[in-house]
């Protein structure tokens, strides 16, 4: 795949960016030269290469999955002003 300057032109617009015709003829050199890699790489052989998220194998650190109130009620309505049950109480606004 190969870059011309009214395709670099389009995605300069598109994302709002101002090129002029120099600039457009620099980029899209580079873009071939980014292209031209990316199709390098597409030639690797990797049907036998297992998927990575990390370059050394790891295991995410994991939680027990259980349902519980946080065991923090009294430190939350530790600053109130008035509770009851650890349950804040508040003045009636609507009778």
């Amino acid at each position: 795949m190969s870059v011309d300057t009214a395709t670099v032109k389009r995605v300069a617009r598109l994302a709002r960016i101002a090129v002029d015709d120099e600039d457009a003829e620099r980029m899209t050199g580079e873009l071939n030269a980014i292209l031209g890699f990316v199709e390098q790489l597409d030639e690797v052989d990797v049907s036998g290469v297992e998927p990575m998220t990390s370059v050394i194998p790891m295991e995410m650190k994991k939680r027990a999955d259980a349902v519980t109130d946080g065991g923090k009620a009294a430190d939350v309505v530790a600053n109130a002003p008035a509770t009851e049950e650890n349950f804040f109480l508040v003045p009636k606004v609507v009778e």
